[in-house]
């Protein structure tokens, strides 16, 4: 599937920005800006399903990735991926072929996190959510942050979620390109076990302290400081 990749900056180093699920390319709203003014050209898919890509018959984090074949140009100089982007790009970095590769707090060690009827209502219920909802549970985001998650909301197709009720593991047995993995203070994705597990593979982690899931929104600075040498 080809997908809708947005784009901004017009400098001569190229930055793939893959977001998690039920998000789009606005998660990467403030993040953007920053990277074009380094001299990046930023660009920015939508996931099938998600934001302006087309909704899909099928869902799988092998099919996220075939997308990103299909859509993206290879050797970038550096692709960062999200959660769902990041367990996406890693399935085809081989083959993308970015310099370097940063995925952020990624999903490969999800099994058995969701029920499959809470998935379903919490999935649902994106639809209904206020700005002052969105804002209780993440109360470190920028009132773009809120907008742009409320947009996603708004956009994604629910059924796009189903997947991860039946998810297996997936961490990468070694990195195919320099590769750093970003985790949040959260553990919950990478708890100590897996970064040690992962230094052992030959990944660089770096832990933010302070940030849940999204460490980009919830500590921008923080966020940026860790990618030193990345970026």
């Amino acid at each position: 599937m080809k997908l809708k990749v947005h784009e901004l900056g017009d400098g001569d180093r190229t930055a793939l920005l893959v977001h998690g699920i039920m998000a789009s390319a606005g998660t990467w709203c403030r993040v953007a800006p920053l990277l074009a003014a380094r001299g990046y050209r930023v660009l920015m898919p939508d996931l099938r399903g998600h934001g302006d890509s087309p909704h899909a018959p099928e869902y799988a984090p092998e099919l996220f990735a075939g997308d990103l074949l299909e859509s993206l140009p290879t050797g970038a100089d550096v692709a960062i991926g999200h959660s769902l982007g990041a367990l996406s790009l890693s399935l085809v970095a081989a083959e993308l072929r970015p310099a370097r590769a940063v995925y952020s707090d990624p999903a490969w060690k999800i099994r058995n996190a969701w029920d499959r009827d809470q998935l379903r209502a919490f999935a649902a219920a994106t639809k209904r959510l206020t700005a002052e909802q969105v804002r209780r549970m993440a109360p470190k985001w920028a009132d773009e942050d809120v907008a742009a998650e409320l947009a996603g909301y708004a956009r994604w197709d629910v059924r796009a979620a189903d997947w991860l009720a039946e998810a297996a593991d997936a961490v990468p047995d070694a990195p195919v390109v320099p590769s750093l993995v970003q985790a949040a203070g959260d553990p919950r994705l990478v708890p100590e076990a897996l970064a040690a597990d992962l230094r052992g593979k030959g990944f660089e982690v770096v832990r933010v302290p302070g940030t849940g899931h999204c460490v980009h929104r919830d500590d921008l600075d923080g966020f940026l400081r860790s990618l030193e040498g990345w970026i």
